[in-house]
């Protein structure tokens, strides 16, 4: 309950109030632009309603044809304010450099103004067009036609054209050959008299010729293509990288090593290392010569016939035996120190250790 009324039919109620409120609005809307429409007042929003075409005045009716036969004026507006003449005001961009004629200011290329365009002539089925504007600087007026035969924009009147002078060398450009010249090339008696020049100059222009395909080839070059071949290319480097540093930890080396070339097996052919074999294997021939083949075979026969001497006989026997004691010694003190059996002929075994008598050795 809402002030003693029930929920749905106050919500019922407000619906209307609103839907009211907005046909009053939308209706006042309606007035207020025919009024603006009447008193010649402007605003943006007519304004865009005109230029879309979307505006219609209430005494317009269906007979009188379309808006601007209706208000008497030309689709294009302003800029058809001369075209009983065969005037339209374009938007023209000068094509070079001209110098103003009536204060000599330049006006460079590019630089766009309101220009009358007007049909002046022919040119077989081309027609030629003028365009007459004038200068921001002066007000001089230019005017400038077109050239359908030679494909050029010819200055009529008002200002003239600025000559740029410049080396196809610095330019990188390719010189045309001129007019006269180019007749000249369906004779094949002067194609062939100027065919070696032709190509001396190809030659020499070759670099310029290859550079302007590479950056032609960069422009239009597949980016997915040219990004697949090179980190193809950098994995391949990556794997030859990994090879060599296994290599190199092989041979014990804390570098890798580069790649064996032709240049490195001629120049370690061509390394001779200082030697003394030579010299050595010289000095032992001429000892050899110079030494009696006599005197060296009767020392050798004495060397190996001599029998050695007693007290050397006697010190290696006695050497013998102080090492056979101190065998004996060791066994004597595993018998004592642990169980052992003893054998019938006289020798003692304790698992793998045999331990036998000394032996007495006779003087000589």
């Amino acid at each position: 309950m809402l002030h003693g009324f029930p929920l749905r039919q106050t919500e019922s109620f407000l619906f209307a109030r609103i839907r009211v409120l907005s046909i009053l609005v939308s209706e006042a809307y309606f007035v207020y632009l025919r009024v603006v429409t009447y008193t010649g007042s402007t605003m943006s929003t007519l304004a865009a309603a005109r230029a879309d075409n979307f505006y219609y005045p209430p005494e317009w009716t269906p007979d009188q044809g379309g808006l601007n036969k209706f208000n008497g004026q030309h689709a294009l507006r302003e800029r058809a304010k001369k075209i009983d003449q065969g005037i339209l005001v374009i938007r023209f961009e000068m094509p070079y450099h001209i110098w103003c004629g009536g204060c000599g200011h330049m006006i460079a290329q590019g630089v766009r103004f309101n220009a009358e365009k007007k049909q002046v002539g022919n040119y077989y089925s081309t027609k030629i067009w003028s365009f007459k504007m004038k200068a921001p600087c002066c007000g001089q007026e230019i005017v400038i036609q077109t050239d359908p035969k030679n494909t050029l924009y010819v200055i009529i009147s008002g200002a003239k054209e600025k000559t740029v002078t410049y080396d196809e060398v610095d330019a990188e450009a390719v010189l045309l050959p001129e007019k006269e010249d180019r007749g000249k090339l369906a004779d094949p008696f002067y194609k062939l008299e100027h065919e070696g020049e032709d190509t001396a100059k190809a030659k020499k222009q070759a670099p310029l010729l290859v550079r302007l395909q590479e950056a032609a080839d960069r422009k239009h070059s597949d980016s997915y293509a040219r990004n697949k071949a090179l980190r193809a290319q950098l994995r391949a480097q990556k794997k030859r990288v990994a090879a060599e540093e296994v290599e190199a930890q092989k041979l014990g080396l804390a570098i890798r090593l580069l790649p064996p070339s032709k240049e490195d097996s001629d120049y370690a052919a061509n390394v001779k290392f200082a030697s003394n074999f030579g010299l050595n294997q010289r000095n032992k021939r001429a000892a050899i010569q110079a030494t009696s083949i006599f005197s060296s075979e009767t020392s050798k026969h004495s060397t190996n016939t001599s029998r050695p001497s007693p007290a050397s006989a006697l010190r290696q026997k006695l050497d013998l035996l102080a090492k056979r004691r101190r065998v004996n010694a060791a066994g004597a003190k595993e018998i004592l120190c642990s169980n052992v059996k003893p054998l019938t002929r006289g020798v003692l075994e304790r698992g793998s250790l045999s331990v036998r008598p000394p032996v007495k050795l006779k003087q000589a």
